[in-house]
């Protein structure tokens, strides 16, 4: 089972997927100095926002932070939940942002 994208496979599922949901689980402060369009829920924050997530458990949904880690729990906090398709960001924004040719938003 797949659980992370690589930079430039976002890239393109991006460019094909308008659906796609994208979820930025960095504190709001970071969201605030750099972000890529996401929805910013703080993985701390994810627990409790359940409920409002619900609207995309049948979406893809790929999940970023800074490197990657914190994208990683959220992933797996997710599908414990029963959301199936949902994958972390492999090297978070940081590895996007050095490897994509577009600059989104």
């Amino acid at each position: 089972m797949t659980t992370s994208i690589t930079p430039k496979n976002l890239e393109d599922l991006r460019v094909k997927n308008k659906a796609l949901v994208m979820i930025d689980v960095r504190e709001r402060w970071e969201y605030e100095e750099e972000n890529i369009g996401a929805i910013n829920i703080p993985l701390c924050t994810i627990p409790s926002q359940l409920a409002e997530l619900e609207k995309y458990r049948n979406s893809q949904i790929v999940c970023h932070c800074k490197t990657g880690k914190r994208s990683h729990q959220a992933v797996k906090f997710l599908k414990k939940n029963g959301f199936k398709s949902v994958v972390s960001l492999e090297g978070g924004l940081k590895a996007y942002l050095s490897q994509s040719s577009t600059v989104p938003g």
